[in-house]
C-alpha cells in the first residue's frame, strides 16, 4: 500500500483564473454594447432629421367642446399610414408614454403625461381601425385603436391601447362617424 505522502504529491492543483484576460473580455463586451447603443441613437436622431419636413403638432384650442368619449391608456408610437413598421420620431411621436385622450366635436385631443401633447382636429382624422400591431408593438388581433389623420402632406397612424380594451369598439365608431360628419360639413 502507498503511504499518504506520495498519494498528495502526485495530484496537481486546479488551474489558476486568469483574471487579466478575463477582465479584457468584459471590457471588450462593454465597448461592443455601448457602440450598439451608440449606433442606434444616432439612428433615431437620423430618422427624426429625415423627418423634420412635417409641421409643428396642432395644440388643443380654448374650447374643445363637450367630450363625448375619453379614454385612459398607452401611446404606442405613430408611423407612416399603411406601413406599420414606418416609425414616426419626429416632434415626439416616436415616445411612448401614459395617454389621456379626449374626443370632442372639434377633434381628438392627446394628453401624454411626459411625452409631447398634440391635437387632432376633426377635419383632419381619416378613420379608426382596430389592428394587432404597430412599430414596435404587437398585440392580439384587435388589442389596438388605432387613428389614422392628416397632418401637412402626410398621413399618419397613431396606435393606442386601452385601459379597457373593451373600449376600443365604442372609439372607432365613434371616430368614423365624427369622420362622416366633418366630411358631409364639408361640402
Amino acid at each position: 500500500m502507498t503511504p499518504l505522502v506520495f498519494i498528495a504529491e502526485a495530484k496537481e492543483s486546479a488551474q489558476v483564473t486568469d483574471w487579466s484576460d478575463r477582465i479584457g473580455w468584459i471590457v471588450g463586451l462593454l465597448l461592443f454594447v455601448t457602440l450598439l447603443y451608440w449606433l442606434m441613437r444616432q439612428g433615431w436622431k437620423w430618422r427624426g432629421t429625415l423627418q423634420s419636413g412635417l409641421p409643428e403638432l396642432p395644440q388643443a384650442p380654448e374650447a374643445p367642446g363637450e367630450p363625448k368619449l375619453t379614454l385612459s391608456g398607452r401611446y404606442h408610437g405613430s408611423t407612416t399610414a399603411g406601413q406599420w413598421l414606418d416609425r414616426i420620431v419626429a416632434h415626439g411621436l416616436g415616445t411612448r408614454s401614459r395617454v389621456e385622450l379626449t374626443l370632442t366635436d372639434a377633434g381628438l385631443d392627446v394628453v401624454r403625461p411626459g411625452a409631447t401633447d398634440f391635437f387632432i382636429p376633426a377635419d383632419q382624422l381619416r378613420e379608426a381601425r382596430l389592428d394587432k400591431g404597430i412599430a414596435g408593438k404587437v398585440l392580439t388581433e384587435g388589442g389596438l385603436l388605432v387613428v389614422t389623420w392628416a397632418h401637412g402632406d402626410a398621413l399618419i397612424d397613431s396606435g393606442f391601447r386601452s385601459d379597457r380594451s373593451a373600449e376600443h369598439t365604442d372609439w372607432v365608431e365613434a371616430i368614423n362617424t365624427l369622420n362622416i360628419s366633418t366630411e358631409g360639413a364639408a361640402r
